[in-house]
């Protein structure tokens, strides 16, 4: 039975800091002096600790894509808190003289910063570090919502997922700032469906019991266009045993391996003439115990020959945006394991279905074979359906 799509799961350009604005000159441009009482000379004891702040206290506009740095010229950095008017604090790191404090983040756009801290010069003597700015306003503000969802456990096919809610112009940019953590190596890569999404896969299969992290750490970003990220996140989610599932159209039957060996062979009904099936690698997106589908979704009317509507499918999973399921079929017994009579979806035993519903996952593979209807690009989560290299020419840092 086809029904209608579902829904996926779900969560700025300027000029360099201007000049200081309302502070007192520095030996470095865009920087901002405190030597001790007088920040409009340098400190006339070269053993006092010197102060130099980028961007200038007062600086207003200050990109939020570029470090905050503080430097003495004398002595070492004992200290130093970077945060917004929020009160959220940018982490940030020493050199190795500790003469130097450098931030590590990106900023907010259009927040005021301060800058505070100690330093004390090779006399012994310390200062306090205090230094104000704002960063510009974003035209627009970047937001991410990722799949898998935070803690969630997933099938061996699942592809990271992230949905940006403004069209990202430099990809580039942004994909530097993305970074996968697994707790075993695993080569993958990023490939953008378009300037809204992009997705990222594994070369093969992700190994059963792999613990996955996903840095999304865009706060600062500059995505073109007056574009700016307001904000990072932090997903992490499990994969869980490995099923993979291969339907024979032909044949019509499944195999489903689990964890490397063959658990069970299902008789199984596919797509009649005119709802052929379509072969490719499908990966599972939902699972409804019940399930109604309505013909009307898919643009057959009542009266029609073919029109149906089932209030209550049971162990569905969906596989295709467009409709195709997996899901339990009673009404279609007589003809599972040697015609194909459906509308589209694989259609098997209550007794299979259920079984079959208790051991897969959101992210499991169905490999389809046996018709000569492709998947189409973006129907679902298509992205085992090229090669690893020309999946990763997707990238826009390839």
């Amino acid at each position: 039975m086809m029904l209608l799509i579902g829904t996926a799961c779900s969560d700025t350009k300027s000029a360099d800091s201007p000049p200081a604005g309302g502070s007192k000159s520095s030996s470095t441009p865009g920087a901002s002096t405190t030597p001790g009482d007088d920040s409009s000379k340098p400190a006339d004891d070269p053993a006092a600790a010197n102060i130099k702040i980028v961007p200038a206290k007062g600086a207003s506009a200050v990109r939020p894509d570029k470090p905050v740095t503080v430097t003495t010229t004398a002595g070492t950095i004992q200290d130093v808190t970077l945060k917004d008017d929020d009160g959220d604090k940018v982490s940030g790191t020493f050199n190795s003289e500790k003469s130097q404090w450098t931030s590590e983040e990106g900023l907010k756009p259009g927040a005021t910063y301060t800058v505070s801290g100690t330093a004390q010069g090779t006399d012994g003597k310390s200062i306090e570090i205090d230094s104000t700015f704002t960063t510009l306003s974003a035209g627009s503000s970047l937001k991410a919502s990722v799949a898998p969802l935070n803690g969630e456990t997933v099938g061996v096919a699942m592809p990271i997922q992230i949905f940006w809610n403004r069209s990202v112009t430099d990809k580039a940019a942004v994909e530097k700032r993305l970074k996968v953590t697994t707790s075993v190596p695993v080569e993958g890569t990023w490939h953008w469906m378009n300037s809204k999404q992009v997705n990222y896969r594994p070369k093969v299969y992700w190994p059963a019991g792999t613990k996955v992290t996903v840095d999304v750490n865009t706060q600062g970003v500059n995505a073109g266009g007056n574009v700016w990220g307001s904000s990072s996140r932090k997903i992490s989610f499990t994969i869980g045993k490995s099923v993979v599932s291969h339907v024979d159209v032909k044949k019509h039957q499944m195999t489903v391996t689990i964890d490397g060996k063959l658990a069970r062979t299902i008789p199984i009904t596919a797509g009649k003439d005119g709802f052929t099936t379509r072969s490719g690698v499908k990966v599972i997106m939902e699972k409804y115990r019940t399930k109604r589908m309505d013909a009307r979704t898919i643009g057959i009317k009542p009266g029609d020959p073919n029109y149906y509507d089932i209030h209550d499918v049971q162990w569905a999973q969906r596989v295709t945006s467009s409709g195709e399921f997996v899901h339990g079929a009673p009404w279609s017994s007589g003809s599972q394991g040697s015609a194909n009579v459906s509308h589209g979806c694989v259609g098997m035993s209550l007794k299979d279905a259920q079984w079959y519903f208790g051991q897969t996952l959101r992210g499991d593979p169905v490999i389809v074979t046996g018709t000569a209807r492709p998947m189409e690009t973006g129907n679902g989560w298509t992205d085992w359906n090229q090669s690893y290299s020309s999946y990763k020419a997707g990238s826009a840092l390839a």
